[in-house]
């Protein structure tokens, strides 16, 4: 669970990274003290210390992923294989359940 803290830091940092400036400690506690929220001095050096040498925009597009794509990466083609054999196996299921929707009478005759 977030802190107040921790999300009055994170919108800092996105909004500096929104607007191309710099990602520092000293702007995170400027727009935070701008915003009116009581934040302990020691989140802006952290969040500004986690997000130096950062690419904001692809740790953004990435967040879904991050943890599959290395799991897919070091299994290597037995890992492409497998969703392929999933979603046949998904296909056959959908496709039974449809043939039992229909079974010639209706719930109401």
């Amino acid at each position: 669970m977030s802190s107040s803290s921790e999300l009055a830091c994170v919108y800092a940092a996105l909004i500096l990274h929104d607007d191309g400036v710099e990602i520092t400690a000293d702007k995170i506690s400027a727009l935070v003290k701008s915003a009116k929220c009581d934040v302990e001095p020691f989140w802006a050096g952290l969040f500004a210390k986690a997000l130096e040498g950062r690419n904001i925009g692809d740790l953004i597009a990435n967040i879904g992923s991050a943890s599959a794509a290395p799991a897919a990466a070091a299994s290597g083609p037995a890992a492409a294989a497998a969703p392929a054999e999933e979603k046949k196996e998904e296909k056959k299921a959908a496709e039974s359940e449809e043939s039992d929707d229909d079974m010639g009478f209706g719930l109401f005759d």
